[in-house]
């Protein structure tokens, strides 16, 4: 299989890094969101398993199809949008409105009009907009000096000796260092970790009025204009602009559309974990990085 054959540890470690980041930068507010709608650890479970392959399942068949990077993600800001606005409903209203952001995200997807608004925008606008994410994710990254200064002091220094040294595997390795030394401090609580299979728990839907407009159409609007946008932005900039925007618009909608009952609220273009995939980091060969997104797709499911 050519798969294989283009396959590099690279390739692999930035789909790992992928992961990584999408989980670790929001999976809290994942769980707050669950949580505000009254879910049980089941439930939260099950949403894990829904978001895990909505992302994953689409990011391999999508890269193995076109052999370019398609990476697919959840929506963080749709996510802080329903731990806030979550008020009084319960997880049957929830899912109505994720169906009904679904249906929207696949309306904007088939009529491409989202296609056209983006061929709209200038590039150098649309690279202002990822530099914008990127650089406020890596300054948020400096957060946690006032609690763990020696850790953040730490893997800073080993990221920049392993970015002079061994670029691709810089952020591995900085990982490494810093498992190493929060378990010389005895500060890895793996006692409280239980390790089984997730079981997906379907919620019926419930549709109100009410719901649509507190939720379902503020969920769409963050998720196409935060995630979607600089999503579009990041393929465009790593140079993989020939990918049909409105179809990739459309299939992310689909699948939240047939996993939201069992807690995928929404489903879009990643760009943070996108641009790692699609960097020189992944591959030296822009025509294989798509194995980067397939790894990071298995890991998903995984």
């Amino acid at each position: 299989m050519s798969f294989f054959k283009d396959l590099s540890l690279s390739a692999f470690t930035a789909g790992f890094v992928a992961v990584l980041v999408g989980f670790t930068s929001s999976v809290v507010i994942v769980f707050q969101a669950a949580q505000a709608f009254g879910a049980t650890p089941e439930i939260a479970a099950s949403w894990m398993w829904a978001l895990g392959i909505g992302m994953g399942l689409p990011s391999i068949v999508l890269s193995l199809w076109w052999r370019k990077p398609v990476m697919i993600a959840w929506s963080t800001p749709g996510a802080a949008v329903l731990a806030v606005a979550a008020g009084s409903y319960g997880m049957g209203e929830a899912v109505g409105a994720f169906i009904a952001c679904a249906a929207l995200i696949v309306l904007a997807g088939a009529t491409g009009w989202f296609e056209r608004v983006m061929n709209r925008i200038p590039m150098a606008i649309s690279a202002a907009l990822l530099a914008g994410v990127l650089a406020r994710f890596g300054l948020d990254a400096f957060i946690a000096a006032k609690t763990a200064l020696p850790l953040v002091l730490l893997m800073l220094g080993t990221y920049l000796v392993a970015r002079r040294l061994l670029p691709r595997y810089a952020v591995p390795l900085t990982l490494l260092v810093a498992i190493a030394f929060v378990a010389a401090r005895g500060e890895l609580s793996w006692s409280t970790v239980h390790f089984s299979l997730t079981w997906p728990v379907f919620t019926m839907p419930v549709f109100s009025w009410q719901a649509i407009v507190s939720l379902a159409l503020p969920l769409f609007i963050v998720t196409m204009a935060s995630q979607n946008l600089p999503g579009v932005a990041t393929i465009r900039a790593a140079g993989y602009g020939d990918l049909p925007v409105s179809k990739l618009i459309t299939i992310t909608g689909l699948a939240t559309l047939v996993l939201a009952p069992f807690g995928a609220f929404a489903l879009n273009l990643g760009a943070i974990s996108a641009a790692i995939c699609m960097g020189r980091e992944a591959h030296e060969d822009p025509a294989r990085r798509y194995t980067a997104a397939a790894s990071c797709g298995a890991i998903y499911v995984v």
